[in-house]
């Protein structure tokens, strides 16, 4: 039986993004073996036949002894487990578990879920995350991105050059986030933000925007859905005496919150391919995002979502008033054209099968 080792941060982005890729291998007999650390889903994995494997991984340290503890760790685990080919997500498990393999020379797969503050900010960490890249990569059989711009920095800066493959984002499951009847035409207008409450999602454009069209508009509501970082954490509690805008903190379950709104909005600053967008363009809702890559593939301008520059709480509040105004039967067919998008397009199954087939020629080349 082939071994698959799978190395990942946490084990709950692994399970809500990826457990059908999990789920195929399983089916076609392979063994497999997920290094994560542990957390929820954990016993959903093992229930499905996965062995787990704990690893501590400081997802956003930035210490060289610690990250060479990861990198022996990762060297002793795949000397122990002797696994046939190694799947990695996220940018520790990339580089790290990539300079183990290339050491040990053992086939792996990288995916790249999206390029991050640290490569998008510029400046030293920007030149010292692509070396890391370029390094861990290196020996990598493919190289999967989720947006053509990423995959032009990959090929540009020597990263994944002739082995990148661009994949919709992680796909969506679309009988998981199956298609919802919009809300009824005299009910408020209600938004929806899922996301992390952070600078790099754009909330404090969110929340500019949010104040300008409640005070046009008092009876819409905004919607947050996720964790929260501290500095925003009194803001929230000043919204909650406001009225208009309301905070949910983390949630599972989200397809409950998308299909309760009209609408969902993400002003991010940067995205792989966000997850979130599709899941609600899949229930049938409209999306409004920052117009940039991760976000505006995921709609079409005007026909199943509208565009904003990023940054610009302005242009925000214009996009969003644009949609309110809108007729109720226009925001309906919007919705409706996003989930035809979504089965023509970003189909979870279109990723799994890119998987198969690269695992398939990276073990015809060994």
């Amino acid at each position: 039986m082939k071994k698959v080792l799978i190395l990942s941060n946490v084990t709950y982005d692994l399970y809500s993004m990826r457990r059908e890729v999990v789920q195929a291998l399983l089916d076609k007999g392979f063994e497999i073996i997920i290094s994560a650390i542990q957390g929820q889903n954990t016993d959903d994995f093992e229930n499905m036949g996965c062995r787990m494997i704990t690893s501590p991984i400081d997802r956003r340290g930035m210490n060289p002894i610690a990250d060479l503890k990861l990198i022996s760790h990762y060297i002793k685990i795949i000397n122990r487990n002797k696994p046939d080919i190694v799947l990695t997500y996220t940018i520790k498990p990339n580089v790290y578990g990539g300079i183990a393999c290339s050491i040990l020379d053992t086939p792996y797969l990288s995916n790249i879920t999206g390029l991050g503050s640290a490569v998008q900010n510029g400046g030293i960490i920007r030149k010292i995350s692509t070396m890391l890249y370029r390094i861990g990569l290196r020996k990598s059989s493919c190289v999967f991105l989720q947006n053509k711009e990423n995959a032009d920095f990959a090929i540009r800066n020597r990263i994944a050059i002739g082995k990148c493959r661009i994949i919709p984002g992680s796909g969506v499951n679309l009988k998981q986030h199956k298609f919802e009847e919009y809300p009824g035409p005299n009910e408020a207008i209600e938004f929806v933000f899922i996301g992390r409450i952070m600078k790099e999602k754009g909330i404090a454009e969110l929340f500019y925007a949010a104040e300008k069209i409640i005070s046009k508009y008092p009876q819409i509501k905004f919607n947050l859905i996720g964790g929260v970082e501290e500095e925003y954490q009194d803001k929230l509690e000043r919204f909650k005496n406001q009225g208009g805008i309301f905070y949910y903190g983390r949630q599972d379950d989200v397809h409950s919150f998308i299909k309760n709104n009209h609408a969902i909005v993400m002003p991010s600053y940067h995205e792989g391919m966000s997850n979130v967008l599709l899941e609600a363009a899949a229930t049938g809702r409209p999306v409004i995002a920052s117009n940039i890559a991760g976000c505006r593939e995921t709609f079409d301008e005007g026909v199943s979502g509208f565009g904003f520059q990023v940054k610009n709480a302005d242009d925000l509040t214009d996009k969003l008033l644009k949609f309110i105004e809108l007729p109720y039967e226009e925001k309906k067919t919007m919705g409706k054209t996003g989930r035809i998008k979504m089965e023509k397009e970003f189909n979870r199954e279109f990723v799994v099968n890119a998987y198969i087939n690269e695992i398939e020629k990276a073990f015809d080349v060994k």
